[in-house]
């Protein structure tokens, strides 16, 4: 059984700075890409930034400058460095990846609150 586990979300000032990090535990194989989603309050989930297996990544435009995200594959983590946070990144922060050998299959976290005060 897979399973991702998130940690590093909390309170902060805005300005301030957070980490997060998404180990995966358990057999998981081949993970190809890598990445974390946002969800607010009445919100969609959005896609923040991900990361592919060659490091390759992408942003969303609202935190293109701010955030970055990075992997350590020999220990199946993945990394989101948040700085100049804003009130309006507040949200329960989800990683997942995207592994497997002749399926892919979707793996999630259980989500992490970031709540950034103004």
């Amino acid at each position: 059984q897979v399973q991702l586990v998130e940690s590093g979300g909390g309170l902060v000032q805005a300005g301030g700075s957070l980490r997060l990090s998404c180990a995966a535990s358990g057999r998981i194989f081949s993970i190809d890409s890598m990445g974390w989603y946002r969800q607010a309050p009445g919100n969609q989930r959005e896609l923040v930034a991900d990361i592919t297996s060659d490091g390759a990544t992408s942003y969303a435009d609202a935190v293109k400058g701010r955030f970055t995200i990075s992997r350590d594959n020999a220990k199946n983590t993945v990394y989101l460095q948040m700085n100049s946070l804003k009130p309006e990144d507040t949200a329960v922060y989800y990683c997942q990846f995207t592994a497997g050998i002749f399926r892919k299959y979707d793996y999630w976290g259980q989500g992490t609150q970031v709540t950034v005060s103004s």
